[in-house]
């Protein structure tokens, strides 16, 4: 996961109208667009990380994000939505968590009641990348690439997996209204994340049990 944050300001869409934040475009793309700008995609994940350009080319650069992206784009369920001004300035993807709760595998300890919940309903999406090229409402940009994603698959709750160690990226998230709640290990990519879920909107306004507030307790320091 990729984030930075600035201000910034946003106009509402309205309707069946593209949503824009003044010269920004939200669209949504399937499975074979996102193939075919896999190469302006990773320039945008190099961008939005600011990684220099003789560094982009060792691990994680390019090579290993152009490899996660090609899996992700297999998923089933996957969707995109990119943020477009004169070319490319931002991108979320994921897809559906299974009802089976596979993906909270390795959770370390309960995972909160809410969770389980949502995720037996259908009612989670995974947000596995959230990148946004630097720019002067990038802030909003990420805002609404979130959002755009979990309405249009009528979400309750979003998540996604953040290494531990990357403390930009979960400052940016958390400042974005993600709740962190608990760790998961991955072994194989022998890796401990942090586990972070997004509420959305009315659908979950009344706040299922284990998404209060005492959940950002757990938040690292």
């Amino acid at each position: 996961m990729t984030a930075r944050s600035e201000r910034g300001r946003q106009r509402e869409p309205r309707g069946s109208e593209p949503a824009t934040m003044d010269a920004v475009l939200l669209r949504r793309v399937n499975r074979w667009h996102a193939q075919g700008v896999s190469e302006k995609l990773v320039d945008l994940y190099v961008d939005s990380r600011g990684t220099p350009p003789r560094e982009a080319y060792r691990p994680p650069g390019r090579h290993d994000f152009l490899n996660r992206l090609t899996a992700e784009i297999r998923r089933p369920g996957f969707a995109m939505v990119i943020a477009e001004t004169d070319g490319l300035v931002g991108c979320a993807f994921g897809f559906p968590v299974r009802s089976d709760g596979s993906w909270w595998l390795g959770f370390d300890g309960a995972l909160p009641r809410g969770i389980e919940q949502l995720t037996e309903s259908g009612g989670v999406f995974a947000i596995t990348d959230l990148l946004v090229r630097p720019h002067p409402q990038d802030q909003d940009v990420a805002r609404r690439l979130q959002e755009r994603l979990l309405t249009d698959h009528q979400a309750s709750l979003g998540a996604t997996l953040v290494d531990r160690a990357d403390h930009p990226a979960l400052a940016a998230l958390r400042s974005w209204g993600w709740l962190d709640v608990g760790e998961i290990w991955r072994p194989v990519s022998a890796t401990l994340l942090r586990a972070l879920v997004l509420p959305v909107g009315e659908r979950t306004a009344a706040r299922p049990a284990g998404l209060a507030h005492d959940a950002w307790t757990r938040w690292p320091g």
